[in-house]
C-alpha cells in the first residue's frame, strides 16, 4: 500500500476522445471523454491494477522513465499518480464487525419493525458523514 507514478499514454481520437494504455501494467486500458476525463481515468485503473496486484501479492513492475516511451503524432505521455491505500479506503467494502449499545426499548420496537440493524448503522453514519 503505497503511491506510484506511472507514465500512460494517451492516444487522441478523432471525437476529443482519448484512449488510455500504461505500458509497464499489461492489460491497463481505459478511455477519456476528454483529456482531463482521461487523465482521471487513467489515475483510477492505474491504482485499480495496482490494488489488484498488492492483494493478490503479485509483483509490481518497475515504472518505465516517460522519456523512454516513444509515441506518435497523435499521442501524449505524461505521469499519472496511483495512490493504493486511498483506492482501498474508497473501493474496500469488507464488512467491518462493530459492537454496539442501544436502549432496550429501541432494540425492541426496531425488531419489531423488522429494521436491518446494519443497514441502518450504515445510512446513519453516511447521513452523518454527508455521503451519498
Amino acid at each position: 500500500m503505497m503511491k506510484y507514478v506511472y507514465p500512460p499514454i494517451f492516444t487522441a481520437l478523432e471525437n476529443g476522445e482519448y484512449d488510455v494504455v500504461v505500458p509497464d501494467l499489461p492489460g491497463c486500458r481505459t478511455c477519456g471523454a476528454n483529456l482531463p476525463d482521461a487523465i482521471s481515468m487513467a489515475e483510477d485503473a492505474t491504482s485499480m491494477w495496482l490494488w489488484d496486484a498488492e492483494n493478490n501479492k503479485e509483483s509490481i513492475p518497475t515504472p518505465s522513465p516517460a522519456s523512454s516511451i516513444s509515441v506518435e503524432d497523435n499521442q501524449i505521455v505524461s505521469l499519472v499518480m496511483a495512490d493504493t491505500k486511498a483506492y482501498r479506503e474508497k473501493y474496500d467494502s469488507r464488512a467491518v464487525k462493530k459492537t454496539l449499545t442501544i436502549p432496550a426499548w429501541l432494540n425492541s420496537r426496531a425488531t419489531a419493525a423488522g429494521i436491518n440493524f446494519s443497514a441502518a448503522l450504515q445510512a446513519g453514519i453516511k447521513a452523518e458523514l454527508h455521503i451519498d
